[in-house]
């Protein structure tokens, strides 16, 4: 009996290399999309390429990019999967600023261009396209689920939109198996650098071994939904799975502060974050987000969504593992 084929975009991110570690223990054939850009950045997925067990036989790596529309249906055709895992944009918001153009194309025209390739395919692929709690933007309402009209003021928000109205209206006009999740903030030892939860982290842990002085933030008080990514990247899985394609919000229910998440990194190696701490007004974004919170009846429901790990579990994941770089 042969394998179940599933094609992945964006292997190297945070996401993406979860997903594969999922499928291949549920004896997928894997393929991953990567960018050109992306080669010596393989870190989420080395040891899957160093496993001569596993790379080239049941996992595989090809270079695309899904701007290059030529080269994503030419990858699609040769592969022919049966799921597409879409974790692959331009997914940093204070980027988004700085390249607009770039992100709006990376995030929703992108998404588009897939939606046709699907659209045009003989055989039925499903298709998953995971989606921003950032859609929200300058929402009223307290807590945000399926129902809440989003209101974007990033452009990758706005492209993020862009995408979810996109998959939903070709999953109805078509009769295609398109679905999703909009994710909350979801982070993990993979998740790179530049991001909030990444940066504090590492910085922490610099400061602890005589590498950083100071810690630079923007707006500390600003609470956010965080959730354990590699938890999240299972029910994404299950979404796929359903018979019914459809979008759930999945996120943990609760937020806190910035300043608790760099307060609780500093207190795991026993020091007062008070004396690191440096606000940076140019690290404010231009516009302001309301404090999002998950609103997950839907998930709860129809997934039996119950995330395992709070946040003083995710900052545990994320310090022990950044620790070890330390301590050997």
């Amino acid at each position: 009996m042969s394998k179940k084929k599933a094609l992945i975009l964006g292997a190297t991110g945070q996401d993406g290399s979860y997903m594969i570690d999922l499928l291949l223990k549920k004896k997928y054939e894997v393929h991953g999309l990567y960018r050109k850009s992306s080669v010596g950045n393989t870190k989420n997925i080395d040891h899957l390429i160093t496993n001569n067990k596993i790379f080239n036989k049941s996992f595989f790596l090809h270079k695309g990019d899904l701007l290059d529309t030529v080269s994503l249906n030419n990858i699609i055709n040769e592969i022919n999967p049966k799921e597409i895992y879409n974790f692959a944009d331009q997914d940093h918001v204070g980027w988004s600023y700085e390249i607009p153009s770039y992100s709006f194309k990376a995030t929703a025209l992108s998404v588009i261009e897939i939606l046709e390739i699907i659209r045009k395919k003989k055989q039925k692929i499903k298709f998953f396209q995971p989606i921003s709690s950032n859609i929200f933007g300058e929402t009223s309402s307290k807590k945000q689920n399926e129902k809440t009209t989003p209101e974007p003021n990033s452009i990758y928000a706005l492209a993020k939109t862009t995408a979810f109205y996109a998959s939903k209206m070709y999953s109805k006009v078509y009769n295609l198996h398109i679905c999703g999740a909009i994710f909350f903030n979801h982070e993990s030892p993979k998740r790179h650098n530049d991001y909030v939860s990444k940066k504090i982290v590492q910085n922490v842990c610099e400061i602890l071994n005589g590498k950083r002085k100071y810690i630079y933030l923007g707006n500390i008080k600003s609470k956010i939904d965080w959730g354990y990514a590699k938890e999240y990247v299972d029910y994404a899985w299950k979404i796929m799975q359903r018979k019914k394609p459809d979008f759930y919000v999945i996120g943990t229910g609760k937020n806190n502060s910035v300043e608790y998440f760099v307060k609780k990194c500093f207190q795991y190696v026993g020091l007062n974050y008070k004396k690191y701490v440096k606000i940076d007004k140019k690290l404010f974004r231009p516009s302001k987000t309301r404090n999002l919170l998950a609103d997950t009846l839907k998930a709860r429901k129809d997934l039996k969504f119950n995330p395992k790990t709070n946040l003083d579990g995710l900052i545990k994941i994320m310090m022990d593992d950044e620790l070890k770089k330390y301590n050997g």
